[in-house]
């Protein structure tokens, strides 16, 4: 016998080490009949080596091992593969740390092979946390093949697809801007820099207009005045352009001062210059739509080397992009030897101070605005980025992406949702060349030596690139290789057939690429899905994958972002302590339909109870000696519940089966759902009780086999969703009849007939669940007492109603909770009406409910319901409301709204049937 309740705690780590040692993680064997359709695939998105498991991390792992688990069952060969990410810049911080916090000397001070050896020491000890804390969750990966973005073959990869890139002249050397992190001194991707709003200023400084080339001043005429159709009618003569920064630091590195080609104010300038303050130093004044005439002056200062918008400015206009900062964002008159000394070396910020002191105290201060601004920030240091002009490495995106762009269009690749295809469209048609390198000492070394004279070697080996270096020098040379490292981006771009051995030819790419699915999030859409479809394209000749399937994003029951500030965070291993795997997994399947996923320990709790229904009813079963029969047959059922049941069975099967496929795991877990506890244990096991308690033995003994099958069939449908709840019913329930042939992660999903379902039976089972339903619908809405058992009478009941009628009256008796089922020309006097399907029926209440006291109940009621909808409607009435308020926060009023409309048409009725039945 079950035990009473299932104890995940000590279940799950029993039941994962029995699927792992049993080898079904892993593919199986090939067979001679297999042919592409045989084999499914799926890369796990590779999280870093320095996390833990996030909700994040537990919904997408969770879609992952549905699809895994179905496919498996369904007969196919099964490749998940498992991966870590070695995460470049938050490894070597972690490790940096670590060092500080021990004391020990810093990175540079310990040099580089002895700093690497101990991150690598560091991934021995602590690296797979993550992997370990997937296992908590049921992640049915093949963990004999998991593989690490810096290991021995990706590393081979990587090299191998740079050399063949450079040489396609795909990949090259360049002076651009990126995002500099002046803590990490490194350049980092979009991805990595975090957007925050905080409190700045603008700074407006006067700069003077240069003499012309006759050395005579340069003056115009500025508007001060307009009338009210917006047309100047007072003018001032200037000698000084005004223009605005939020970083007066960068205006050492000013080029040019650019105004917008249909700007009147400005068109006599455009062609002439202005002397930067500081400096000194003559710059243009250039004509560019970049310029706003509707944003401050203006005109706008241009420093190519410190701003993207800037950069491009500069490029148009040919004006010269000069570094004003370090490495380490410091004041350096590198480019600029005009630069005052007492500047030079200062922090940005504090040569920001500086600046403005002096623009003050010059009189070229004109006015400090205060504003709220967006400044971008490094996510791992929290420092702010500084746009810097320097060298690096880039793959060129452009003509890669042409390929990626046409796979999708023609439907080679699929999105799910279909709407994020846009998202990939519009950023790979609009994509820049891709910064590839990165100034840190964990990663991929990129494969590129530096001859004396600054020639450059790039080839898989050291010793490849001597060979070439030979054909410049005629003795041997001294060659350093790049200090950069690759962004850790490339080498997951690789990901999908870099794992599966590539470019050796070997047997799981034969059989495994491309993949089947891709299942991830939309924030990685550019950084990572559209790169491996540029890569696969190029080096495989093939798409990376079939299908993409994007999953939305965890928030709070509020709809809020999750943050540890605002302490609205949900650790997922903390649920699997306190509540077990299976209940998070069906609350990520069943939420998983929408974007944003409103996600409280609450619902999980629910869901936890469906576990617990599930349990029950086969302990339930196993009391009334449900057992598996040997050759049971349920096609031969007689019992119409059996009937019934089975077609239900099989109508679940089809829209499980139907939804997996599609990828939509929220309408497989409903229809879980509904079948086990609304069908199954609702209903099914209702209407059996009688039989288990009846004299008919061959009605028994049918419907305890049909019993013990349809818990079978219903354990193998649920197992991708909830699998350790399933495989230990499994084992237990398999104690009992014919032995298992394997545990349930090996069986073999259920495939029913349709002759399964049976027309006949649904309608009489039908009939019945819907009448019960109708009667305990109006008990409550009546607030009839659950102790009263009111009379249920048929009103003028045709003849396959009153077979019905005859054939269930005990179960009505029970089931609706009434003292007798009788038939009747018309409705008794005092009885309440209701029709279900064709069948009118009464429920005779007088002397059971207060006829004047339950009025005056329902009016009370109804009066809430109408209080609530008009203060909502107000609320959703009032334009401010809807613009401003939060969208989380409308649409739980516009719920709110539905709700109590709903609320109150069904007291309404119940009200109208209450006058009918005082009127009888």
């Amino acid at each position: 016998m079950l035990e009473k309740t299932f104890e995940p705690q000590a279940a799950e780590p029993r039941l994962y080490a029995q699927w792992e040692e049993s080898g079904l993680f892993k593919p199986r064997a090939a067979k001679a009949t297999d042919g592409a359709a045989d084999a499914y695939s799926i890369v796990i998105p590779p999280p870093n080596v320095t996390g833990s498991l996030h909700i994040g991390h537990a919904l997408n792992n969770t879609l992952q091992d549905i699809l895994a688990r179905y496919h498996r069952m369904k007969g196919k060969a099964v490749l998940w593969l498992p991966g870590t990410d070695h995460a470049g810049i938050a490894t070597q911080m972690v490790v940096e740390r670590q060092l500080a916090a021990a004391g020990n000397v810093g990175r540079r001070d310990m040099g580089r092979d002895a700093f690497i050896e101990k991150v690598w020491e560091w991934k021995a000890e602590s690296g797979g946390t993550i992997v370990r804390q997937l296992r908590r969750l049921g992640a049915s990966c093949d963990w004999s093949r998991e593989r690490f973005t810096l290991d021995e073959g990706l590393n081979a990869a990587v090299r191998k697809v740079f050399v063949k890139l450079h040489q396609d002249g795909l990949i090259y050397r360049d002076k651009r801007l990126v995002n500099w992190d002046p803590h990490f001194q490194t350049a980092i991707s979009d991805l990595e820099v975090e957007q925050r709003e905080q409190d700045g200023h603008y700074w407006h400084f006067a700069y003077p207009l240069a003499p012309d080339e006759d050395g005579k001043p340069v003056t115009y005429e500025h508007p001060v005045a307009f009338d009210e159709d917006g047309k100047a009618t007072e003018f001032e003569t200037r000698d000084f352009i005004v223009v605005a920064t939020t970083r007066p630091e960068t205006m050492l590195g000013d080029t040019g001062v650019a105004v917008h080609p249909e700007d009147e104010r400005y068109a006599g300038l455009v062609g002439k210059a202005v002397i930067l303050p500081i400096t000194g130093r003559r710059i243009p004044i250039v004509a560019d739509d970049y310029a706003d005439p509707t944003k401050g002056s203006g005109a706008v200062k241009i420093t190519p080397a410190h701003d993207f918008n800037d950069f491009g400015v500069g490029k148009r206009a040919g004006l010269a992009a000069l570094n004003v900062m370090d490495a380490f964002a410091r004041i350096t008159n590198d480019d600029v030897p005009e630069i005052p000394a007492d500047l030079v070396g200062l922090d940005r910020f504090a040569a920001r101070k500086a600046i403005v002191a002096r623009a003050e105290e010059e009189n070229w201060l004109r006015e400090i605005e205060k504003t709220k601004h967006v400044v971008p920030h490094g996510d791992r240091s929290g420092v702010v980025i500084e746009p810097w002009l320097t060298d690096q490495w880039y793959v060129d995106a452009h003509t890669l992406a042409q390929p990626a762009l046409k796979a999708v269009e023609q439907g080679d690749t699929v999105f799910e949702p279909k709407s994020y295809e846009k998202i990939y469209f519009e950023w790979l048609r609009n994509i820049e060349p891709w910064c590839i390198s990165r100034q840190l000492w964990w990663g991929h070394r990129i494969p590129a030596w530096y001859g004396p004279n600054g020639e450059i070697y790039v080839a898989e080996t050291e010793e490849d690139a001597r060979e070439q270096a030979m054909s410049d020098y005629d003795s041997e040379v001294v060659l350093t290789q790049d200090e950069d490292v690759l962004d850790t981006w490339f080498s997951s771009a690789l990901w999908p057939f870099s794992t599966m051995g590539w470019p050796e030819k070997t047997e799981d790419l034969e059989r495994f690429y491309p993949t089947s699915d891709l299942v991830t999030a939309a924030d990685i859409i550019f950084f990572w899905v559209a790169r491996m479809m540029m890569m696969g394209q190029h080096f495989m000749g093939e798409v990376p994958f079939k299908r993409v399937i994007i999953n939305g994003l965890v928030r709070d029951e509020k709809g809020q972002k999750m943050s540890k500030s605002k302490g609205n965070v949900i650790d997922p291993l903390g649920i699997i302590d306190e509540l077990g795997a299976d209940p998070l997994r069906f609350t990520m399947a069943i939420l998983s339909g929408t974007r944003d996923i409103k996600l409280s320990k609450q619902r999980i709790e629910g869901y936890r109870n469906f576990g617990t229904k599930l349990w029950n009813a086969a302990r339930f079963s196993q009391m009334n000696e449900a057992k598996r029969v040997e050759g049971f047959d349920p096609a031969t059922v007689e019992q119409t519940i059996n009937r019934w049941i089975r077609g239900e069975l099989t109508k679940a099967e089809r829209a499980v089966s139907d939804a997996i496929e599609g990828g939509r795991f929220d309408d497989a877990a409903s229809g879980l759902y509904r079948f086990v506890w609304n069908i199954f244990c609702d209903w099914y096991l209702e209407l059996a009780k009688p039989v288990f308690n009846g004299a008919d033995e061959a009605a028994k003994a049918e419907t305890r086999a049909m019993t013990a099958w349809t818990i079978d069939q219903t354990l193998k449908l649920l197992h991708p969703v909830m699998p350790f709840i399933t495989e230990e019913l499994w084992a237990e329930l398999g104690k009992e009849g014919p032995a298992r042939e394997s545990l349930l992660i090996g069986a073999e999903w259920p495939v029913l007939p349709d002759a399964f379902i049976d027309g006949a039976a649904e309608a009489e089972i039908g009939w019945l669940v819907d009448l019960v339903g109708e009667i305990r619908a109006l008990r409550a809405e009546m607030n009839v007492p659950p102790s009263a058992k009111p009379p249920l009478a048929f009103v003028a009941p045709d003849a396959v109603t009153a077979e019905r009628i005859a054939r269930h009256r005990d179960l009505l008796l029970t089931l609706g909770r009434v003292s007798e089922v009788n038939s009747a020309d018309a409705a008794p006097a005092g009885a309440v009406t209701f029709v279900s399907g064709s069948t009118t029926a009464a429920l005779s209440l007088a002397g059971i409910i207060d006829l004047t006291a339950e009025r005056a109940r329902l009016e009370k009621e109804i009066a809430v319901f109408e209080s609530d909808i008009g203060h909502v409607n107000k609320k959703l009435g009032n334009p401010n409301f809807v613009s401003r308020a939060a969208p989380e926060v409308v649409d739980e009023q516009r719920a709110k709204l539905a709700e109590a409309e709903e609320g109150k048409v069904r007291l309404q009725a119940a009200l109208a049937r209450l006058d009918a039945m005082a009127g009888a």
